[in-house]
């Protein structure tokens, strides 16, 4: 069984349509790229994916368990849509981290938060600073705890970032172009972590704009356009063999030797 499904996912903005009936599956440790131009809806099926946006039609499933079904009318509570999101972990674009916390309360805040809900956070207070340092450390940034955010390069908050991520212990980690924000000398620090976590077989979904990266970690890659799947394949398949004149024409705007 997959860990994720997704299928005939659509999504409008008005009478714009953003996505039109996305569908693909990957497997627990797989990672997956999915490259495409900006406005071809990336960066928006990734927010219906973590439930940052509901979209109109399709169904969304992890481990087996439908957490989204477009022709269900039952009312989801807030409690629920939260409980389905810890399924997914994202890393935005800009960082969004709190400026008035440190590095290490960025990452504990979210596990905080959960076991105060739970009624159990005098327990695990402990466990949730130790864990936070780890995954700092894990990051490169075991001297960076207590920095606030503007005490931190770019590539240093992203880092932060992912560990915030990461701190939920998420089945998918989900990328939004993790570098596009980041200056050319910061880009390959970021990307080192994350070829880091492919090599440890961390399953996720990274939208790009970095195709030699694309083609080095992800196991599957899917070429979106105009909110629709044009190709999904492997990377030898899409990127290096592509079959569709538009998905020829964007990978033509990339050196095959770099993004």
């Amino acid at each position: 069984m997959a860990l994720l499904e997704v299928q005939g996912i659509k999504k409008n903005f008005g009478h714009i349509e953003v996505l039109s009936d996305i569908s693909f599956s990957m497997d627990a440790g797989q990672a997956v790229s999915i490259i495409g131009s900006s406005g071809s809806g990336k960066t928006t099926l990734l927010r219906c994916l973590n439930f940052l946006e509901k979209p109109d039609g399709g169904t969304i499933t992890v481990h087996g368990e439908k957490l989204f079904d477009a022709s269900d009318s039952t009312r989801v509570s807030e409690a629920d849509i939260r409980r389905k999101r810890l399924h997914f972990g994202l890393v935005f674009q800009s960082f969004n981290l709190f400026p008035q916390y440190t590095a290490l309360e960025n990452v504990m805040l979210a596990p905080q938060l959960a076991a105060k809900e739970r009624g159990t956070y005098r327990q695990e207070e402990a466990q949730i600073r130790t864990q936070a340092k780890e995954l700092l450390g894990q990051m490169g940034l075991s001297d960076r705890t207590e920095n606030y955010p503007h005490q931190l390069s770019g590539g240093q908050c992203q880092r932060v970032a992912i560990a915030r991520a990461l701190a939920m212990k998420p089945d998918i980690l989900c990328f939004d172009e993790p570098t596009s924000a980041l200056d050319p000398e910061l880009t390959g620090e970021v990307l080192r972590v994350i070829r880091g976590l492919a090599d440890q077989h961390t399953t996720m979904i990274i939208v790009t704009h970095e195709m030699a990266f694309a083609r080095e970690v992800a196991d599957y890659v899917i070429f979106m356009d105009g909110g629709h799947i044009l190709e999904q394949g492997t990377p030898r398949e899409v990127i290096d063999n592509p079959t569709k004149e538009r998905t020829k024409q964007f990978l033509a705007g990339y050196s095959r030797d770099g993004a």
